[in-house]
């Protein structure tokens, strides 16, 4: 019954404006009343999804969601996904709002239609489905996103990491530790393990490949919020002590402006505080004091009148020393006898002079930055100059702790500081990150220890556009040979 008058109107997609926006309205509203001519009425409300006339499009799309029945959810999710690419912003929203009116009806359903795209579509449509999951997710009240829906977003997610960009890699990342299931210490552990797995922290590490050092300087960055004392930093720590610290000065970035080497010790600097029990504990607290002696010169010799032989003063540089000497201070702890039992005499006669000369350089510049900020509050502690001064004083301020404690016979490991870069308590908001915004500013005068820190001190924070794997189609060049054109 009226069977035929359906297929009028379906039929009124091949007519003139008028007829597709009656059309354009009717075939949803009967479409429920007619199962046999399922796959038509859907097929002609794509035509009007793709018509060159906008507000009939619109209509079309606005009307979308009510063909998500039964099984026909994921191929309208499908469709909807395929259609986040336009250009018009009105009709975008629509799409939004379609995708997200039938998440409310079937997550699982509509997931599936955004995965699918994500895995097999358009570069466009899978940047922008990439993009939707990353925004709305998190919008999506808890009735939607229940445990199942989470599971399934984990696992599409792993197929898709298999083989994606650095800034899809991000995103990716940015959904997950967003679901509530992934927020227990186990959840956690599944996190790191993922990370570690797009890491690659079984292959050989290459200084001088920037893709190399790039994704594991990314793929670190995103690791670190996620270890605590129960969710351990172990595997990265070793590999970085094991292969980055003694490569140190060969790595090469493709990130303008970064200094690569300091951001791998703030790296591990911070994870060294959550690093479990280590198989090779004495080789890597070796490989690492090796490192710091680098940064720590001796002092120069000076002539039998006092006066300085004509040699250059070292230059300090504190920033490095900070995540070197923190690390150190940290690992250290369980192998406390490692400067006592583990060097012979010599060197550590030696490493005792390198610390007193940088202690000495220290004790002047702590001087001059506090006499630079005598009296400073509110807004003249916000000039480009003194926030770089305050992050400066935190810094030597807590290189000082540090050689204090290992000056201590024997050496002792039990103060603990905040690293100048990371946030010490609300109060502390205007000087917080205070580098953030100071790449371009050139440091203070030294003082005649001829100090030298970075003034890039504030956190890292950049999308890296490229792939990750290489081999699999992928590649940091962008995205292999996947199908083309439309698959409703």
């Amino acid at each position: 019954q009226h069977k035929d008058a359906y297929q009028v109107i379906l039929d009124g997609v091949k007519g003139g404006a008028k007829e597709k926006r009656l059309a354009a309205q009717f075939i949803p509203k009967f479409f429920k009343h007619f199962p046999e001519l399922a796959d038509s009425a859907i097929n002609a409300q794509l035509d009007l999804c793709e018509d060159e006339d906008v507000s009939i499009r619109r209509q079309a799309i606005k009307e979308l969601p009510q063909f998500a029945t039964g099984d026909n959810l994921p191929r309208v999710a499908d469709i909807l996904t395929q259609l986040l690419q336009s250009d018009d912003s009105a009709e975008f929203n629509l799409v939004n709002n379609a995708l997200l009116s039938i998440f409310k009806m079937d997550a699982k359903g509509t997931l599936g239609g955004l995965f699918s795209q994500i895995l097999q579509g358009e570069d466009i449509v899978r940047e922008r489905a990439i993009k939707f999951l990353s925004t709305k997710l998190k919008t999506l009240p808890e009735e939607v996103m229940t445990k199942e829906v989470e599971e399934f977003i984990l696992t599409e997610s792993k197929k898709v990491l298999e083989d994606v960009t650095g800034e899809e890699f991000n995103l990716f990342m940015k959904i997950l530790s967003g679901l509530k299931s992934l927020q227990t210490v186990s959840g956690r552990q599944q996190l790191v393990e993922l990370v570690a797995e797009q890491a690659d922290l079984e292959q050989t590490f290459n200084p001088s490949d920037p893709d190399c050092v790039d994704r594991l300087q990314q793929c670190t960055r995103q690791a670190v919020p996620l270890f605590s004392k129960n969710v351990h930093s172990t595997k990265f720590v070793t590999y970085f002590c094991e292969h980055v610290l003694p490569n140190l000065s060969s790595l090469t970035t493709s990130v303008e402006g970064l200094d690569i080497q300091l951001e791998v010790l703030k790296l591990l600097a911070e994870m060294s505080s959550f690093c479990g029990d280590m198989e090779k504990l004495e080789s890597n607290l070796k490989k690492l004091f090796d490192k710091l002696l680098e940064y720590m010169p001796l002092p120069p010799e000076e002539a039998e009148n006092g006066e300085n032989a004509g040699n250059e003063e070292p230059k300090l540089q504190f920033s490095h020393v900070e995540c070197l000497l923190y690390s150190f201070h940290q690992l250290g702890r369980k192998l406390p006898d490692f400067l006592t039992a583990k060097l012979n005499a010599e060197k550590l006669k030696d490493f005792k002079i390198r610390l007193q000369y940088f202690a000495r350089g220290l004790q002047v510049y702590i001087r001059q930055l506090r006499l630079a900020l005598q009296g400073k509050t509110g807004e003249a502690l916000k000039t480009e100059e003194n926030k770089i001064k305050v992050v400066a004083l935190k810094i030597t301020n807590n290189i000082n702790v540090l050689i204090k404690d290992l000056f201590h016979i024997p050496p002792s490991y039990k103060s603990t500081i905040t690293l100048s870069w990371k946030p010490v308590q609300k109060a502390d908001a205007s000087q917080k990150r205070a580098s953030e915004d100071t790449t371009s500013s050139s440091p203070p005068k030294k003082a005649s220890a001829g100090g030298k820190y970075s003034s890039n001190l504030g956190s890292f924070s950049y999308e890296q556009r490229g792939g990750f794997r290489g081999g699999r189609g992928r590649g940091w060049g962008g995205r292999g040979n996947r199908s083309r054109g439309r698959i409703y």
